[in-house]
């Protein structure tokens, strides 16, 4: 199949499903993943990927803002230790909440194997990691995808969290400012965050230390409404308002 045929296929298929994972689009284009995403890097103002996902570029929101893919090479590595952090405070039989975005995609890789847990999350890319692993029974709350952070918004998802007892809600931010608060770049994770902290006994932002001093668009807690924030330098607990 041409690369013209390839772009045409893989157009089509978009229309239908509107996202498709990687994998999916290579088997379908009979191509490697390589190529895929090649094709895709080639043709920016048609296609995105995303956390192994492939959307039309047409369907992402607030382009020039968040993007899940141009993020997860940032501060990787902090990123990685402060998930490592964070890790260490799952517990056999938890029920913990995974916020989305790609500093807790590495959370979700470094939960202990052994560990019989309950996951709450609401990302695909988080969604796709827990479902590999065996003693993790995944809930993935649903509702209408939004592509620019991989993750869903719905008022079932809302109310779902609602009704949960969580032990650990483990928090993502775009920005951590002491007089401005905890924000972040969509509109949509404002309810989910806050929803999923009012029912967890224990709250923990877990952010790398780049974040502190940014502000994003979107307020959603202030730092003291935390038990601990988790930076790359270990957990820092606080006193949580009541």
């Amino acid at each position: 199949m041409s690369k013209t045929d390839r772009l045409r296929t893989l157009a089509e298929a978009l229309a239908k499903h509107n996202v498709m994972h990687l994998r999916d689009a290579a088997t379908l284009l009979g191509v490697s993943e390589m190529t895929v995403r090649r094709d895709i890097a080639a043709n920016p103002a048609h296609f995105t990927y995303l956390g192994g996902y492939i959307v039309s570029a047409d369907d992402v929101p607030n382009a020039v803002g968040y993007s899940l893919e141009q993020e997860k090479d940032h501060f990787a590595q902090a990123k990685a230790q402060a998930s490592a952090h964070a890790a260490q405070l799952v517990a056999e039989n938890d029920t913990i909440f995974i916020d989305c975005g790609t500093t807790l995609a590495a959370l979700a890789r470094l939960i202990p194997a052994q560990l019989q847990i309950t996951a709450v999350c609401y990302s695909l890319n988080v969604a796709e990691i827990l479902r590999r692993m065996p003693n993790v029974r995944m809930i993935l709350l649903g509702g209408v995808y939004v592509p620019s952070s991989d993750s869903f918004s719905g008022a079932d998802s809302l109310e779902t969290l609602r009704r949960m007892g969580i032990n650990k809600a483990f928090i993502s931010a775009g920005g951590v400012d002491p007089a401005r608060g905890v924000t972040c770049w969509n509109a949509h994770e404002v309810a989910l965050k806050q929803a999923a902290m009012a029912s967890a006994v224990e709250r923990h932002l877990v952010v790398d230390a780049s974040k502190f001093g940014v502000v994003k668009a979107w307020r959603f807690a202030q730092m003291e409404d935390f038990d601990s924030i988790i930076t790359e330098k270990g957990q820092q607990p606080r006193t949580r308002s009541a």
